[in-house]
């Protein structure tokens, strides 16, 4: 699909379920992740959209539910973050947890041994896993992802999840495919078009997922172009006359 065969914006406000990606689709992705910048009029966006679609909104991120509300703050939406680890609804402000494997604490202490070794190389730590960028550091991405390799050995419990620049350490059966569909099944987004766009291949679950429900999934270097196209259909939308 490209941006001459989006669902034209009074099928979206009528029947759809907005499910956003978050770094790289309505953000720029930034040298670290603690970097990237919130455009203004990105929050009136999503507002605005969310109140015209009756909640049926949600950011489906690797992040962290806490990082999401910081960046878009005071907004809050509901958010699938961890890749669907952790989900959010508001007004409820209880963050549900599927039971999952910890990673354990010696395996931290490897990663973080191999940053502080490693120029350029980053750890996010999350609440059942890590990621490893290597963004500053590309020479170091083979090394890194044979010494995750080694560190998890036969375990099934856990599994290596290429990402933008990075390496993601993670339960195994934790990805944004079972975050949509937990989304969907809400009330606010049942009976729904599921509508999920993001741009990495930690996205592409998610778009599998939309369409095996009838809907759409939609990359945004083949749609969008970039984070800031994305940024302007979503306004194109929220400004959109009537459903």
């Amino acid at each position: 699909m490209d941006a001459r065969n989006l669902p034209t914006p009074r099928d979206v406000l009528s029947r759809g379920a907005l499910l956003l990606d978050f770094d790289g689709t309505l953000v720029d992705i930034a040298a670290a992740p603690s970097l990237i910048t919130v455009p203004t009029g990105l929050q009136t966006s999503l507002a605005t959209l969310s109140r015209r679609l009756a909640g049926a909104m949600a950011l489906v991120s690797g992040r962290s539910v806490a990082e999401i509300d910081g960046f878009l703050a005071p907004l809050v939406l509901p958010v699938a973050g961890e890749h669907g680890a952790a989900i959010r609804f508001p007004p409820d402000r209880t963050i549900r947890r599927p039971v999952l494997p910890m990673l354990p604490d010696a395996w931290r202490r490897a990663a973080e041994s191999w940053a502080s070794a490693t120029p350029g190389v980053l750890v996010e730590e999350k609440h059942s896993g890590l990621v490893l960028h290597y963004r500053r550091a590309p020479a170091a991405a083979e090394p890194l992802r044979a010494a995750l390799a080694g560190l998890i050995g036969d375990s099934r419990s856990f599994e290596i999840m290429e990402a933008s620049a990075a390496w993601e350490l993670r339960p195994s059966g934790i990805d944004k495919g079972q975050a949509v569909r937990a989304v969907m099944a809400e009330p606010d987004f049942t009976g729904r078009w599921p509508i999920f766009v993001g741009d990495d291949v930690t996205d592409e679950d998610g778009m599998a997922a939309a369409r095996a429900m009838g809907g759409i999934g939609l990359r945004v270097q083949d749609v969008f172009g970039d984070a800031a196209g994305v940024r302007a259909w979503l306004a194109s939308l929220a400004a959109a006359e009537g459903k």
